[in-house]
């Protein structure tokens, strides 16, 4: 356990996000709304997740299939489109100790899935890091975050996280503030980043499956292409060319969008094929794509049964 990691596991007050809540959560809540118990909203074979890390388009019937997904109940970004937006906003599901959560690594190890996927973990990287202390499986371990993470936490997680899956949902800062009341959130983003690369330099494919590496993925919202081209100009040129990315076109109006005009509605197609067209330009030869099918809510999990 590195020093960031110790540091973190020590905190009594929580901080451990670029909110800065600095609240006792044993007595408290913060931006996130989560106390100091982990909760698991569900846990599942996802195969909805990119195909390098499901294997749902490559392997025998024997081979590693889909990804053991932990949904976490809560968020600290909140975003008003949000999808997952039954669980993001209410501290439900069921509480687990770091103990406990170790014991549901090794149930979803023994359903052969290729890696375990932890989704919106920040909140509960502290009980994260015990649980992963305690055991550390031989699949890979996925951190799939909304990209509002301090580089503290990031750094903390050097020797538990071999894959980094970040959202990079905004470069503005206009936007960023508007649909996640979170300003800083594009700086914030690239920092974050940047220090998982400090020390996943390289990624790692094996039989079309990720082993280790760094994907970006950045969900096109309306009227909002213009994001999206400066994110792949950054990925570009700062973590470079090869990056795994992921160009989402599932956007459909969730949540509380409807009280925003703008985004209340599907991006237009021309929108989609301007990111494309521009990932093309830039030579980037690993970038996923999804169809337009995908904007449905068909895909979004069914959070009312918390394990299938």
């Amino acid at each position: 356990m590195n020093k960031y990691a110790e540091n973190l596991i020590n905190s009594v007050c929580c901080n451990a996000c670029p909110r800065k809540c600095n609240v006792d959560r044993k007595t408290s809540v913060g931006y996130c709304g989560a106390t100091n118990e982990m909760r698991i909203a569900k846990v599942m074979v996802h195969n909805w997740e990119e195909p390098y890390l499901t294997n749902c388009e490559n392997g025998g019937k024997n081979a590693p299939h889909g990804c053991g997904a932990i949904f976490f109940s809560n968020c600290n970004l909140k975003c008003v489109y949000c999808q997952n937006y039954e669980i993001s906003n209410a501290n439900i599901g069921r509480a687990v100790t770091p103990k406990e959560l170790a014991e549901i690594f090794k149930e979803l190890e023994t359903k052969n899935v290729c890696n375990i996927d932890l989704v919106t973990p920040t909140h509960f990287v502290r009980g994260i890091i015990e649980a992963l202390n305690i055991y550390k499986p031989k699949i890979p371990i996925v951190y799939n975050t909304s990209g509002y993470e301090t580089s503290e936490t990031i750094l903390a997680l050097e020797g538990f996280v071999d894959i980094f899956l970040f959202d990079f949902k905004y470069m503005s800062e206009t936007n960023a503030l508007k649909y996640s009341n979170a300003k800083n959130y594009p700086e914030i983003c690239k920092t974050a980043m940047l220090s998982a690369k400090s020390f996943i330099k390289n990624d790692i494919i094996e039989n079309g499956l990720m082993k280790k590496g760094i994907i970006v993925r950045h969900l096109l919202l309306p009227n909002a292409s213009d994001d999206g081209i400066e994110i792949l100009n950054f990925v570009n040129n700062t973590l470079g060319k090869n990056t795994y990315v992921s160009l989402l076109n599932q956007y459909i109006p969730l949540h509380k969008a409807s009280s925003y005009p703008e985004i209340n509605k599907r991006p237009k197609t021309l929108e989609y094929k301007r990111l494309i067209a521009h990932a093309q330009k830039l030579n980037m030869p690993n970038v996923f794509l999804q169809d337009e099918t995908s904007a449905s809510e068909t895909f979004i999990p069914d959070f009312s049964n918390p394990n299938d």
